[in-house]
């Protein structure tokens, strides 16, 4: 890994594990572009690097998470990639739904969930952490994994046992190819902002400040693609269409 050029991709901040993940929330956006745009998504790590750092794009968890995993390996820390289930009302979705980090066995990292945590969370349960995004509570199942709560709200349910990202491909195939499949419902694009989110969805630039939420509809093709390169360095050829199922 070229580990300058990552630094470079996400700001240069200083290299504490907080700092690291809130730089990573404001430059690298949430995407899920390519399956709009009929592009393949590899977890090879290569492919990673070349997408996220190269091309400056984004991704979602699998790819986002997995690369962060990465950086912070060749910056001395240790990672257990960690498989979670997301909540969609009360149902669970699959196995290997979600991909979390936990780091040096202390705090748990995720810069691939969207809106979610600015900073990485102590792994302690039972116990309240604020943070801009809210207040995130880890809780023990009865099953021996842990969840994840948002204002007591549950997000998702991790396993304890480490994982690698080979173990997310066939997942990750799933996510894209599923008709029934949250990332093929339209394309979105979204990061935090120093004071709040920006966001596309669909034709529709939303930008969160300070808790006020102004929408914008991006008409032509040429807004749009100039929106995603404005907002969010992502450059595009064409503009991602909503998937039929495959």
């Amino acid at each position: 890994m070229d580990v300058t050029a990552y630094l470079d991709r996400i700001g240069r901040p200083e290299p504490t594990l907080r700092e690291l993940h809130r730089a990573h929330l404001e430059t690298v956006p949430f995407e899920n572009l390519a399956i709009h745009l009929g592009e393949p998504i590899s977890l090879a790590p290569d492919d990673l690097f070349d997408k996220i750092v190269r091309r400056r794009r984004g991704g979602f968890c699998y790819e986002l998470n997995g690369l962060f995993a990465l950086l912070l390996e060749e910056l001395g820390h240790t990672v257990d990639r960690l498989a979670a289930r997301v909540f969609g009302g009360e149902r669970l979705g699959p196995p290997f739904d979600h991909l979390a980090l936990l780091v040096d066995g202390s705090h748990l990292v995720d810069v691939g969930f969207g809106d979610h945590g600015a900073y990485p969370l102590r792994w302690v349960t039972g116990i309240d952490q604020s943070d801009p995004g809210g207040v995130f509570t880890l809780t023990e199942t009865g099953e021996g994994d842990v969840d994840v709560l948002r204002d007591g709200e549950p997000q998702y349910r991790l396993e304890r046992r480490p994982r690698t990202l080979d173990d997310f491909t066939a997942t990750c195939w799933y996510q894209q190819t599923w008709p029934d499949s949250h990332f093929r419902k339209g394309p979105v694009c979204s990061r935090l902002t120093g004071e709040g989110r920006i966001s596309i969805s669909g034709r529709t630039l939303i930008v969160t400040t300070g808790g006020v939420r102004e929408e914008a509809a991006l008409e032509s093709d040429e807004e749009l693609l100039t929106a995603y390169r404005e907002h969010f360095g992502v450059s595009l050829g064409r503009v991602p269409e909503l998937t039929s199922a495959r």
